[in-house]
């Protein structure tokens, strides 16, 4: 796929049916698309090892992750640190994992039919469009350049993993497609760190407008974004 050479503002008019064969058709089929940056080579799956971690001089890693983080800013990430995202969904009622990170990607499921779907990627830099909200509709424009301008509606994740320390908020972008005659209710929540580098990518499906919901706020609550510790 080539990569957009503008992107639009998030803004404007709702999802039209062009997406609905694209971005949203994998969404639905419980798959999820690749999100990375189209310059960098490919990854080789390795087995993980201990790794020193770096420090960025100047850089308060406690105080970004101590406060809310709005797409505005995204700039006090640390540079090429990436974020990270939470298994917690598996231990939330009703929810079981069915993929544990398999290519990058952890896949839930509950016994409502909900399939959620999370991702994070690094290498992103080539997508890096500005701030943090440009960068996010450059991201969902690379994975289907039929967005209509305005399909993108701003929501939230959980920020950090502290459930001793008070709630913060990561802003990111969503795209939400209600549920067709017979199909699902579907939502893609992403963010494109450009400063980090990387990107979280949420997609979650649901038999019903109803389940989508209660869906959605499992995964506010149980699938937090995790900031960079360095």
């Amino acid at each position: 796929m080539t990569m957009p050479t503008t992107v639009r503002a998030a803004g404007g008019k709702w999802l039209g049916a062009a997406l609905a064969g694209t971005l949203v058709a994998v969404l639905l089929s419980g798959c999820s698309v690749e999100v990375r940056d189209p310059a960098a080579p490919d990854v080789v799956e390795s087995t993980p090892v201990l790794a020193t971690p770096t420090i960025t001089p100047g850089h308060d890693a406690d105080a970004v992750a101590g406060q809310d983080l709005p797409l505005a800013a995204g700039g006090t990430l640390a540079r090429d640190v990436p974020v990270g995202i939470s298994d917690g969904l598996k231990d939330a009622p009703g929810w079981k994992q069915v993929k544990d990170k398999v290519a990058g990607e952890s896949q839930y499921a509950k016994a409502d039919g909900c399939l959620v779907a999370a991702k994070v990627r690094s290498n992103q830099g080539a997508l890096a469009r500005g701030d943090d909200r440009e960068s996010t509709a450059a991201l969902f424009e690379y994975l289907d350049p039929t967005l209509l301008p305005g399909s993108l509606k701003a929501d939230t994740l959980r920020w950090g993993n502290d459930r001793d320390a008070p709630v913060r908020r990561v802003e990111v972008l969503a795209l939400e497609q209600a549920a067709p005659r017979g199909g699902k209710a579907a939502v893609v929540l992403a963010r494109l760190f450009a400063t980090a580098g990387s990107s979280i990518y949420v997609s979650v499906s649901c038999p019903d407008a109803a389940s989508l919901a209660a869906a959605r706020a499992d995964v506010a609550s149980f699938l937090p974004v995790l900031p960079p510790s360095n």
